[in-house]
């Protein structure tokens, strides 16, 4: 049967394969349908709302529609869109996704309609970003100013409030008027609703301030009146914060409150959110252990009678089943994981699941992105929101190409090109795959990184990619075979830089530390606070002896957080004390805030746990010289002496390169060699930084090309 031709069967074929799925499958429980009473979601598997770029302009809604069709042709059993806002005052950035007039609904039928011709369900959230707002028109219950914008809110006014309860309304019915199945309403991340029902930021004296059942008022009469006007049958999700992780948050007893009530006033599904955008504790990234808040979820699901949703950290089939299973939640929110593969759930239901390309929780395509208002993509995956601009097609011609390095970049390279169809040979020096990411994941809250390893493994098995191990080829040998095309994926050689005793018995390169595991003594200086630096203090302050991954009882105990919710916002009054294994240094020669190149969403998580360790962090310093007394300094005109035992240098790479032809110069005028075409990608290509992101997009932009 054709895609879109037949579009009213395909739900009774979708209802027909999940049957048979479930009664094959490894995972019965998350595959199995979910009857709403006016509708039936094909298994409990949500995609969850995620933000890229693309909502907020209107001639990108092809794109969107392309990057949701995909995933719905995935088989998931419900998406949220990212957040639309309900009026201009609700806005995340000037001019973002809106939708308030007729006009809006044009736009999102190209989505709705991509979705339903895939099978797909699909709800629009509805996010009002209050005191979050990157614009001058934003409102709070308020005025108290957010630390993540730069603008201070106005507090709603008793008109200003009605004004927002009819713009919700108005919102949810152009939503359905535009095709969607439902709507979500965000209640969480300390967005407006959230910020209603916290005294952190609700100080109102009126009947929308002071007792839960006044700052709860808001969301609830929102609920009850596009309930009214959306009638029964229309999914309304709803987003509520389960643990603030903030000071001023709520307690348990509200949470349950406020849920609830929203289940009285019409709510179909209760997803669940957990930490404002402002908290000082992660909840998302790679360190935070699997489906940590599981638990809190389960007990919102006892409190309730209608179906409850478990998120944050959930990327693997086994553990979205295990919470089906043991009756924890009712649903899964994977939003993310559908970015760095949108066939999740059809290789679940096809007993393919180690061909899922798992996302590592890194936030460096997408949560990075979107703060910094470009468009969200995936590290693991780049054709994730540019799925009509990176295509693997099969090519018509099969070229013989090879690829020389098998880190990020020549992973993605190979495996690209051979889907295109070529016939691709991948060659490296060493024993296995992984380049770099064989070092990253060494370091302590990295494990996932293997998980990418893992998967190109299974996509050179899959797609024929010719593995050539322990073989450090030249480029004579290279051009022997005949190759059409040839890349040069070879990555970096650390940098070693000019500082006098740089040679002394005591310096170690972060390869000498993280890969031949070479001895480290109890004080230590790393000179570099980049990424690598910061990885290498972090290996560097957990005891070697001890392999074993977090348990999420010591990640709450390091993090003080209360996943009992004893206390308000969830926050532990005691936090682990630290019991750093080695006295740390980390050095940078400029004089800008240590670590202000790592991530935005990620870095501040870096820097708080090396902070925690005991790691003094110096900017500004000179390098005189090593010897047997330690590391000698300069900071801010005084010398000083680190009296360490090693000196770790993690100061920059430069690219290895040596398989590139040189140009050839006759006279005055250069020419390009004959024969194959050679091309740099990845650390070979630009070394300044190490970047994985770059590196996959890079091989899979080329290869597709070829």
């Amino acid at each position: 049967m054709q895609r879109g031709v037949y579009p009213q069967l395909l739900p009774h074929v979708y209802s027909h394969l999940t049957a048979i799925a479930m009664t094959t499958s490894s995972h019965p429980h998350l595959l199995a349908p979910l009857d709403l009473g006016f509708t039936t979601l094909k298994n409990r598997v949500i995609m969850g709302s995620m933000h890229t770029g693309l909502e907020d302009r209107f001639y990108n809604y092809s794109k969107l529609a392309a990057y949701f069709a995909e995933r719905a042709r995935g088989g998931v059993g419900l998406m949220v869109t990212g957040g639309i806002s309900p009026n201009r005052s609700g806005w995340l950035l000037p001019f973002g996704g809106t939708m308030n007039h007729l006009l809006d609904v044009f736009n999102h039928q190209k989505v709705t309609k991509a979705v339903h011709q895939e099978g797909g369900k699909i709800v629009m959230q509805i996010l009002h970003s209050g005191r979050y707002g990157y614009q001058p028109l934003v409102v709070s219950a308020s005025d108290k100013k957010s630390p993540i914008s730069m603008f201070k809110p106005r507090a709603l006014t008793e008109r200003g409030i009605q004004g927002t309860i009819r713009d919700y309304v108005r919102c949810a019915k152009l939503a359905q008027k535009a095709g969607y199945d439902g709507v979500e309403i965000m209640g969480s991340e300390g967005y407006l609703l959230n910020q209603f029902l916290c005294t952190r930021t609700n100080l109102r004296k009126d009947r929308w301030g002071g007792s839960i059942e006044n700052r709860m008022r808001l969301p609830v009469e929102i609920v009850k009146q596009i309930r009214a006007a959306v009638g029964e049958k229309f999914i309304v999700m709803y987003r509520h914060s389960i643990l603030d992780l903030v000071e001023g948050g709520n307690s348990w007893d509200e949470v349950v409150t406020v849920a609830q009530a929203l289940e009285l006033a019409g709510v179909t599904i209760l997803n669940t959110g957990i930490g404002w955008h402002e908290a000082r504790i992660p909840t998302i990234v790679t360190s935070v252990p699997r489906a940590a808040f599981r638990s809190v979820a389960a007990r919102l699901k006892a409190a309730v009678k209608i179906p409850v949703v478990a998120s944050n950290r959930i990327n693997t089939p086994d553990i979205a089943e295990d919470i089906i299973a043991s009756g924890d939640a009712d649903m899964v929110s994977m939003a993310r994981p559908f970015l760095a593969d949108p066939d999740f759930v059809n290789k679940v239901a096809s007993n393919r699941s180690d061909e899922i390309n798992t996302c590592i929780g890194c936030n460096q395509a997408c949560l990075d992105h979107t703060f910094a208002n470009q468009r969200a993509s995936c590290l693991v995956n780049p054709r994730a929101a540019h799925e009509t601009e990176l295509i693997y097609l099969k090519k018509s011609k099969a070229k013989k190409v090879a690829v020389v390095g098998s880190g990020p970049a020549g992973l993605s390279a190979a495996t690209v090109a051979a889907e295109c169809g070529h016939d691709v040979t991948l060659f490296d020096s060493s024993d296995s795959i992984g380049g770099q990411f064989k070092i990253a994941m060494q370091v302590p809250g990295k494990e996932e990184f293997s998980e990418t390893l893992r998967y190109f493994a299974r996509r050179i098995e899959i797609t024929g990619v010719k593995l050539q191990l322990n073989q450090r080829v030249t480029r004579d040998e290279l051009l022997a075979q005949g190759f059409d095309e040839i890349i040069v994926a070879t990555g970096i050689v650390p940098r070693t830089p000019r500082i006098d005793g740089v040679n002394h018995p005591k310096v170690l390169s972060y390869i000498d530390v993280l890969q031949h595991k070479k001895p480290v003594g109890n004080k230590v200086a790393i000179i570099g606070a980049g990424g690598i630096g910061f990885d290498v203090a972090e290996y560097l302050l957990h005891n070697p002896n001890i392999s074993l991954p977090i348990t999420v009882e010591h990640w709450c105990a390091d993090w003080g957080v209360d996943l009992n919710a004893t206390t308000n916002g969830g926050l532990a009054t005691d936090k682990l004390p630290a019991n750093p294994f080695r006295q740390i240094h980390l050095l940078q020669r400029k004089a800008s805030k240590v670590g202000a190149g790592l991530g935005k969403t990620s870095g501040w998580v870096h820097r708080a746990a090396l902070a925690h360790g005991g790691v003094a962090m110096l900017a500004g310093v000179e390098y005189n010289k090593i010897d047997d007394a330690g590391l000698h300094i300069t900071v801010n005109g005084e010398t000083r002496l680190l009296e360490v035992d090693n000196v770790i240098l993690c100061a920059g790479q430069d690219s290895l390169t040596e398989l590139m032809p040189e140009l050839k110069v006759e006279g005055t005028a250069q020419t390009k060699p004959t024969g194959p075409r050679f091309h740099r990608i990845g650390g070979a290509k630009l070394a300044a930084e190490l970047d994985a992101k770059r590196a996959i997009r890079e091989g899979a932009e080329l290869a597709a090309s070829l």
